[in-house]
């Protein structure tokens, strides 16, 4: 006789109102134990959502854009008598119900022979959490430059396991619990991505966890597939769990990863387009990058549009493709030579730099604002205070009154490049020299600080700049950039936008010039400034404006404390 069980939310950890991003079955299809109902987004990572027995789905309660959290409602089960019971069996099923002193019943039938060479729960009472590389940023294939624990070593939670270096930081990977270390997978010189498997942890008891996306499927293999279920319960006897089953189809919503759908967005690639190599289907980052070379050998690449469909995740190689080559010289003909390997940084920030020049139209504005009096205060004030102030804050601070006065200077441009996004947030990035190349660091709520906050907060993260420890989230949201070459001289420049912001200001070495005030010459301290900006979204009139108003703003230090 067929009873009906209720499908709910399993345990997802800590993670509350999950979005729902894809439903993979409807009322009356048949699915079996293990196989995915649907798929969750957290924040790091997608979650697919297991039935708990073989059965039919009846009273689907949710859809694509729903959002859960552990205990929600799926639907109900239809099964057999007997897959009933032993779905609630396995629930009341626990390490802590059966202790390993506990005797087996007397009527207890003998386990299966197939069990006999698995680890009982009563000998290994410990749960084998499995390590995954966290969320960290927009990186991939970031290189493993240290490797801190080996098997076997004993770790508290948070203990750094490894160390990456990404193209701008040093980044520790911690442990997610107190354990210790199984099944290590790395070593020094691997290259890692989001979701990558670490180890496993030999933890104190069950714990939940996320296990990271398949990155490869070995199809010929004679033995199935491991299980791909994100939101299931650790166990505790070590036995593999059973593949997916085949499931309904999923209609015209493509089947993919977050991580694969924001590189898809990058590209301007239509999904829909794609076909994924992974687990049913799944469209992989390699498929996306697989479609985009065909493409564009068959001259059908996506087209430029905004600075949101950039190309810069391509290959260097297939970059430089599409455009003349410059020819190859073998300078050792000419003389004596040294090849020396470009750090990370400079090669990334290449990249990025190469890709903004592409696609941003540029302007240079100029100007020169009379910072006598900033100066005069500027010094006053770090003998008073004991903080020392550079002229950084006040710039930062000055444009920031002028990007209130001219909104469109803190906005960004649109993927699609039909609308214009603008901020209410003001926060502003300042390029930091460092061994490795040039980084930018950004400073929040620029508008609500004052400049002795603001110089304080400018030397500690250019402090962390250069001892390599700026983490992600510190280089990520600003709004406009300044780049100050004061400290080392020269005049105007032109500095390139750092898309997908729409301006950047280049402040050079202030140098006292004779300034006519309308009866005689008299000294003045002049900043040479350079406003750079996207002509797509600002116009010269606009930006002369602007940069007028920032001049009068630095000019009378007066007008910075309004």
């Amino acid at each position: 006789m067929a009873k009906k069980i209720e499908v709910k939310v399993p345990d997802i950890g800590d993670y509350h109102d999950v979005p729902v991003i894809e439903v993979l079955v409807r009322d009356g299809d048949a699915v079996e134990k293990d196989a995915p109902l649907l798929v969750l987004e957290s924040d790091k990572a997608t979650l697919e959502v297991p039935s708990p027995a073989a059965g039919t789905v009846r009273d689907f309660k949710l859809k694509a854009s729903d959002k859960v959290s552990q205990g929600t409602l799926i639907c109900s089960l239809e099964v057999a008598g007997d897959a009933g019971q032993e779905t609630r069996d396995a629930k009341r099923e626990t390490p802590a119900k059966q202790p390993a002193e506990q005797p087996a019943p007397a009527a207890a039938s003998p386990a299966p022979a197939a069990k006999k060479d698995e680890p009982s729960r009563a000998a290994s009472p410990a749960a084998l959490l499995p390590v995954a590389i966290p969320d960290i940023g927009d990186y991939r294939d970031v290189p493993v430059i240290e490797v801190l624990v080996k098997d076997g070593d004993a770790v508290e939670k948070d203990a750094p396991l490894l160390v990456l270096e990404s193209d701008k930081a040093t980044l520790e990977v911690p442990s997610p619990a107190a354990g210790t270390v199984r099944d290590f997978k790395l070593k020094a010189g691997d290259k890692v991505s989001q979701g990558d498997p670490v180890c496993r942890l030999a933890t104190a008891a069950v714990a939940v966890a996320v296990a990271a996306d398949e990155r490869s499927e070995t199809r010929d293999a004679p033995k199935p597939p491991e299980h791909t279920t994100r939101s299931a319960v650790v166990t505790t006897d070590g036995a593999p769990p059973k593949p997916p089953a085949p499931v309904a189809a999923k209609g015209d919503t493509p089947y993919a990863g977050p991580a694969a759908r924001k590189f898809a967005r990058q590209l301007g690639v239509d999904l829909a387009q794609v076909s994924g190599s992974g687990t049913r289907g799944r469209i992989q980052i390699e498929d996306v990058q697989a479609y985009v070379k065909q493409a564009l050998g068959a001259g059908l690449g996506p087209q430029p549009q905004a600075f949101g469909a950039q190309r810069l995740p391509l290959a260097v190689s297939e970059t430089r493709a599409l455009l003349p080559a410059i020819p190859v010289v073998d300078f050792a003909q000419f003389g004596e030579i040294e090849t020396r390997p470009l750090a990370r940084i400079r090669k990334l920030s290449a990249a990025h730099l190469h890709r903004a020049w592409l696609n941003v139209p540029h302007v240079t504005q100029t100007d020169e604002a009379d910072i006598t009096q900033v100066e005069a205060f500027r010094k006053s004030s770090t003998e008073e205070t004991g903080v020392k102030l550079t002229l950084l804050p006040f710039i930062m601070k000055a444009v920031a009154k002028a990007m209130q006065a001219y909104p469109e200077f803190n906005s960004s441009l649109s993927a699609d490049g039909e609308s214009l996004i603008l901020k209410k947030y003001c926060h502003i990035g300042f390029a930091a020299e460092t061994e490795q190349g040039l980084v930018v660091p950004v400073v929040r709520d620029v508008d609500k600080k004052g400049v002795t906050q603001l110089a304080q907060e400018c030397g500690a993260l250019a402090r962390k700049a250069r001892d390599g420890k700026l983490k992600a989230e510190e280089m990520k949201g600003g709004c406009f950039s300044i780049s100050s070459l004061g400290g080392i001289g020269g005049s105007h420049f032109t500095p390139i936008v750092n898309a997908p912001e729409v301006a950047i200001l280049g402040a050079s070495r202030a140098q006292m010039k004779p300034v006519w005030d309308g009866k005689q010459f008299q000294p003045r301290l002049m900043l040479p400034l350079s406003l750079s900006y996207d002509h797509r979204v600002i116009d010269g009139a606009y930006a002369a404006r602007f940069i007028v108003q920032l001049v009068k703003l630095l000019t009378d230090v007066r007008r910075l404390a309004l």
